[in-house]
């Protein structure tokens, strides 16, 4: 039940909730109020007091907006809705004062601060505070700490906020920060020196408010007026987080959140954050062929009249792999389907039933998390395979959520009931009354992991039964960005990878780098990095990376959005579709599109679901026929979160915190 009150807010009348801080109410009446430690995402500290305003009829000081709430204000002596104002004198002087204070120990560092040009400090002293300071006294200084190979520090600038330490322990789930001291004394430390052990520490260079946590391989690179910025899309697991990437000519100099309410709030995972430097290392950027067993540059006349020989007349099939955009999963399903071939996306061996999208997909939607009150994960370690949302099951935990897991035990930040390893449990629990569960949203999330052995399809019926049990919803969370779309557009084949490729005399590998393909099949290799797929080529056709093309992307739960090109692809490379398009006219068998316009008209006519952008569509419940379940124990599908795909094994820094996670993970021996 909604308790509205009216308030006015210089002059202006509004009705607001009166559960909302004051903070909140000024920004419904579009006021702007100064801050440094509030953060819609984080509770509330009340320590940094920018956000001072004075309320009419109150005490006789200023109050702090984000610290008191509508429904604690009184009404004026006749039952006039209760005033504040923002922009009085005593405002005024109370926000100057605070600002000399912030400014007492703080380093005049600008110029060589990694944080100059989008700093809270620098615009909040240009805005609210004056031009010289009536302290004299020599600066404090603090010794800087070391929170690993991500977050740089130097501690000396720190304004004492605690973002950090709340996002840390509130959304990231770790206790590694927290401050110590008193007074002038008092500190933002990691407890015994720890570095930090989280795979989303990066946002807390976002939250930081000054340049006391700055990212350290950004550092000293560029300032953000040299920026030319792309809003676009993730790909390094199947979330489908919105981001935004920032190039200075043709490199991409690092990657930030954007805000999406329904994806992934503003936050991202380190892996995301960090994998730029992957896109520079072991590219591809010239055509390739091997001759006597040994590959050598060609042109890409000769390239692709090679690989055109080489189709001709044989039997085809192609893989798609998993950062694949849908319209080249599109362009390739056409090309190798119209030489008589076959076309295959689930090259990890998943189980996911063909043309049923509430079995591949589910019919929840990420949103339903927050509501949840029951969630159930099923075969999937989500603190792995989607950092972003694993941190959204904790906020759901948070707020009263029961999380159940049948699978791997594992830290996932946040407890929960483990009711087994293997099969058993599951069918254990199909069987289950689930009572009182019924009357709640409820939610069961299946991972990966538990579809990929032989019994994948008897495990999605199984969990299909519970959430027909539990009167919930279903989400299959995918590891793979691409794997949606190309489920979408039917890149698929009846009996799946095994089915694709028997008897294959050419297989077209589009990007598909965590499949071995066996000796004997002449291997036509399609993607941006010379990995896995590309030793095991005879024909290499180099391609665009996610940044360096416009796609489109489905994420694990059906929601279609737009991937944007932020620079361009090196040496020779050129876009996925455009080179499907090149060879189906050297093979005399031409696609009917000559833009990527024009592809996607011919897509959407057949899929116009995935016209949708943004949106998540309902998707018809569909329940699988039940099967006989295995005996096996769940594992995880991701083995090592930091090298999942070909970008982040080319990157350095992800090699350096693979080892790092590896370290941390081998048992301490006491000594004896």
């Amino acid at each position: 039940m909604s308790d509205l009150r009216k308030i006015i807010i210089d002059d202006k009348e509004i009705e607001v909730e009166g559960a909302m801080t004051l903070i909140q109410a000024c920004e419904q009446a579009g006021v702007e109020v100064p801050r440094f430690c509030y953060h819609e995402r984080l509770s509330i500290a009340g320590n940094c007091r920018m956000c001072l305003v004075e309320v009419v009829g109150g005490p006789p000081k200023p109050a702090a907006s984000c610290a008191m709430q509508v429904k604690d204000l009184r009404p004026g002596p006749e039952g006039q809705a209760p005033v504040v104002k923002t922009n009085s004198p005593m405002v005024k002087k109370a926000r100057e004062g605070v600002m000399e204070f912030i400014l007492i120990n703080h380093p005049l560092d600008c110029p060589i601060c990694d944080q100059g040009g989008e700093c809270d400090l620098q615009d909040q002293a240009m805005a609210y505070g004056i031009s010289e300071t009536r302290f004299k006294e020599p600066k404090r200084a603090v010794d800087d700490i070391n929170l690993g190979p991500l977050v740089g520090t130097a501690m000396t600038r720190c304004i004492s906020c605690t973002r950090c330490v709340r996002f840390t322990t509130e959304v990231a789930g770790i206790n590694q920060m927290g401050q110590t001291g008193r007074g002038e004394d008092s500190e933002i430390v990691s407890y015994l020196n720890q570095t930090l052990d989280s795979n989303m520490q990066g946002n807390i260079i976002d939250l930081c408010p000054v340049g006391a946590l700055t990212s350290k391989p950004y550092a000293f690179t560029a300032r953000p007026w040299e920026l030319s910025k792309t809003e676009t899309i993730d790909v390094m697991d199947a979330l489908g987080s919105n981001i935004r990437v920032d190039t200075k000519g043709r490199e991409v100099m690092r990657i930030l959140p954007r805000n999406h309410d329904g994806v992934n709030e503003e936050w991202i995972s380190d892996k995301t954050r960090f994998v730029w430097d992957g896109l520079r290392r072991q590219r591809l950027d010239k055509p390739y062929i091997r001759e006597n067993g040994k590959l050598r540059t060609a042109t890409w006349g000769e390239a692709l009249a090679a690989a055109a020989a080489a189709m001709t007349g044989k039997k085809i099939a192609g893989l798609v792999g998993d950062l694949v955009p849908v319209e080249a999963a599109y362009a390739l399903k056409q090309l190798v389907e119209g030489l008589d071939g076959k076309v295959e996306c689930r090259t990890d061996g998943a189980k996911l039933p063909i043309g049923n999208r509430s079995g591949y997909v589910g019919t929840a939607s990420i949103e339903d998390i927050d509501d949840a009150k029951y969630i159930m994960l099923i075969g999937t370690n989500p603190r792995n395979e989607a950092p972003v949302l694993n941190a959204r099951i904790r906020k759901a935990w948070s707020n009263g959520a029961d999380v159940a897991l049948i699978g791997e035990a594992a830290d996932l930040t946040y407890d929960y009931t483990h009711m087994g390893t293997d099969r058993a449990a599951l069918d254990k629990l199909t069987k289950h009354d689930f009572g009182a569960v019924k009357d709640v949203p409820s939610l069961v999330i299946v991972g990966q992991g538990a579809l990929r052995e032989a019994d994948g399809a008897a495990v999605l019926a199984a969990a299909m039964d519970v959430v027909e049990k539990i009167n919930g919803k279903l989400l299959v969370l995918h590891t793979a960005a691409g794997r949606v779309g190309a489920m979408d557009v039917g890149a698929v084949t009846e009996g799946g990878m095994d089915a694709a490729i028997d008897g294959a005399e050419v297989i077209y590998n589009l990007g598909a780098d965590e499949v071995e393909i066996d000796a004997g099949a002449f291997v036509i290799y399609q993607g941006s990095h010379g990995d896995r797929g590309a030793h095991r080529a005879d024909i290499i056709l180099p391609a665009a990376a996610y940044t360096e093309e416009n796609g489109l992307f489905v994420n694990t739960e059906g929601r279609p959005q737009l991937s944007m090109r932020a620079g361009f692809a090196p040496g020779d490379a050129k876009e996925n579709w455009a080179i499907l398009r090149a060879l189906s006219a050297e093979l005399g068998e031409v696609l009917p599109y000559d833009s990527l316009a024009q592809l996607r008209q011919a897509l959407i006519a057949q899929h116009p679901h995935i016209k949708g952008v943004d949106e998540v569509a309902e998707n018809a419940w569909e329940k699988l026929p039940d099967g006989v379940l295995g005996k096996a124990d769940f594992v995880s599908a991701i083995k090592d979160f930091y090298l999942t795909n070909p970008i982040a094994r080319a990157s350095q820094l992800m090699a350096e915190l693979s080892q790092g996670a590896a370290a941390r993970g081998e048992k301490t021996l006491a000594a004896e």
